[in-house]
């Protein structure tokens, strides 16, 4: 059991992306450290390979989704990329609710369990560059990150080398290569497809994955790392409701948490906080902490907590390879006994790379997919799946906000999220449906159905489907690809140079609070196109050296 009443040096809230390569750093720089996670804690039982199957065409899986929805599933069971295999990772939306502004939807995917969405998402690790930490000095829009991509790249060195990255070299600045463990490989169907798209569009580059490895621990692992050390206390059933602060220093002083089974409330004390919990989630509990000297949010003297909410505009088109039958296995990485491998199709961002291209929106779109990998009968065409995402622009009128009376079983307000499509993210998801059959079609791929976030570009979908679920897919597109699809959810509490316009400084600590840190992705500034994943991983490993460097000098 977790020792509650000692003080620690730290206390890491979420276990994540963020939260697991927090504790690693902090424990190996050797301070005292306890994780508080609000889901439950994972086991063996949890990854039973599951029984042999034989392989079947692309489907809707209306039955898998109706199962995951009977169990209370009712939002996650929506996701564009539903498998039945990682529902057991992912909320119960009836124990969980969340609600949206009036008009407008919004899929939030989330999971809670020690690891977090570290056990559902697809493993890619991408590099972001000055391409998105620079945008708006290149285009007006919004403004630049306080950081460049070169203060990351020594930990993006670092984060890759410890997980082990399969990648290629490509020499392009728009997507910094890393250092990888071996190269990610292209299927036969996938070679051509990159053959014909750099053929036909030569500013395009189409390249392999880069993804991490597989577990075989299963527990993230910056979290084994951390244990090694014998400096990290884990308390998992955790559900963080504060964010706690000694009025006297005006600094945090730990948290207040309520056991998930017992609801029992229990306190616990730290010289630093930092906040791994997820975009909405910490913009949630900042919210939930006000109190003397902070009436609208911990952290919130700027006015910009809670705004500046983006995701990536989603786009997908799924269809099959008639001149490639069958499935193929490229994966050089040691399989895994209960995931599928990884691997497939990435295309850097092309449009507006070099200044306004007068296509009626700003920044720009990339591509992440797969082409003949997924197992299917003999002899039937191989699956075809392609999903673009393109940079939502800050605005500071996309927000989170706690709901006026709403609060879930641990006596949290729920959070209320505002994202409003603009006239630039119409026009660049329409631009993307229009990119993706067009890279489709000239690969000869036989389109089942193309569609956005803005709805379905043909009313013929699925044609080897039966019309019942035709038109139950019809019903339900533009809900699967709702903003929020993409799963790429940032902004809340924005990192910057003026304390009078962002929440955090550029090592993710608190102007208001200086021994309270964020590094998750709320503290993203823009978007851009590229997966958060490895650049949440590589901010956070910079701002716990930067943490556990001013501790040791008695400033935290």
């Amino acid at each position: 059991m977790a020792n509650l009443d000692k003080r620690y040096d730290a206390l890491v809230i979420g276990s994540g992306a963020a939260g697991s390569i927090a504790v690693k750093e902090l424990t190996e720089r050797g301070l005292d450290v306890l994780l508080l996670e609000a889901g439950r804690d994972i086991t063996e039982a949890d990854f039973v390979p599951p029984p042999p199957t034989e392989p079947r065409s692309m489907s809707i899986d209306l039955g898998g989704r109706l199962q995951a929805g009977l169990r209370g599933q009712y939002v996650q069971a929506r996701r564009a990329m539903f498998k039945a295999q990682t529902s057991p990772f992912l909320v119960n939306d009836l124990k969980l609710p969340y609600s949206t502004k009036l008009g407008q939807d919004f899929l939030w995917i989330r999971g809670r369990q020690l690891g977090g969405r570290l056990h559902s998402y697809g493993r890619v690790l991408l590099r972001s560059s000055d391409h998105e930490f620079k945008a708006a000095s290149h285009d007006g829009h919004g403004e630049d990150w306080p950081i460049s991509y070169a203060d990351l790249a020594p930990y993006y060195d670092q984060v890759e080398e410890f997980l082990g990255v399969y990648g290629t070299t490509e020499h392009l600045d728009h997507l910094p290569d890393g250092h990888y463990r071996g190269p990610s490989n292209l299927t036969q169907a996938e070679q051509v497809f990159k053959k014909t798209v750099e053929h036909q569009w030569p500013d395009r580059h189409v390249v392999p994955w880069r993804y991490a490895a597989p577990n075989p621990h299963r527990v993230p692992l910056g979290i084994v790392a951390a244990r090694e050390t014998g400096r990290l206390t884990t308390r998992t059933d955790a559900v963080v409701q504060q964010v706690t602060m000694n009025r006297r220093t005006g600094r945090a002083d730990g948290a207040l948490f309520v056991d998930r089974l017992t609801k029992q409330q229990h306190r616990v004390y730290a010289d630093v906080v930092v906040l791994c919990a997820s975009a909405i989630e910490s913009v949630r509990l900042l919210l939930n902490s006000a109190g003397p000297g902070h009436p609208d949010g911990l952290g919130n003297s700027s006015g910009t907590l809670g705004h500046y909410f983006m995701d990536q505009t989603p786009s997908l088109l799924f269809g099959d390879a008639p001149d490639f039958p069958g499935s193929e296995d490229v994966d050089v990485a040691p399989a895994d006994t209960y995931y599928a491998p990884a691997g497939g199709v990435y295309v850097p961002r092309f449009r507006n790379l070099h200044g306004d291209e007068g296509r009626g929106f700003a920044r720009g779109w990339t591509v992440q997919g797969t082409v003949g990998r997924q197992p299917v009968p003999d002899g039937k065409p191989g699956v075809v799946g392609l999903m673009a995402f393109g940079e939502m622009l800050p605005a500071y009128g996309n927000t989170i906000s706690l709901h006026h009376w709403r609060k879930d079983a641990w006596g949290v307000p729920i959070p209320k999220i505002g994202l409003t499509v603009t006239d630039n993210e119409r026009a660049l998801m329409r631009d993307q449906v229009a990119g993706l059959r067009a890279m489709a079609e000239a690969s000869g791929y036989r389109v089942n159905f193309a569609g956005s976030a803005l709805g379905l570009d043909s009313p013929k979908v699925w044609p080897d489907a039966d019309p019942f679920s035709r038109a139950i897919f019809r019903a339900a597109f533009k809900k699967s690809v709702a903003m929020g699809a993409a799963i790429h959810e940032c902004g809340g509490a924005r990192m910057g140079s003026d304390p009078a316009t962002s929440v955090l400084n550029e090592h993710n600590q608190s102007w208001d609070v200086p021994n309270l840190f964020v590094t998750d992705a709320s503290a993203y500034v823009s978007n851009g196109g590229v997966g958060p994943t490895l650049t949440i991983m590589a901010m956070t490993a910079r701002a716990c050296e930067y943490i556990a460097t001013q501790h040791a000098a008695g400033e935290l």
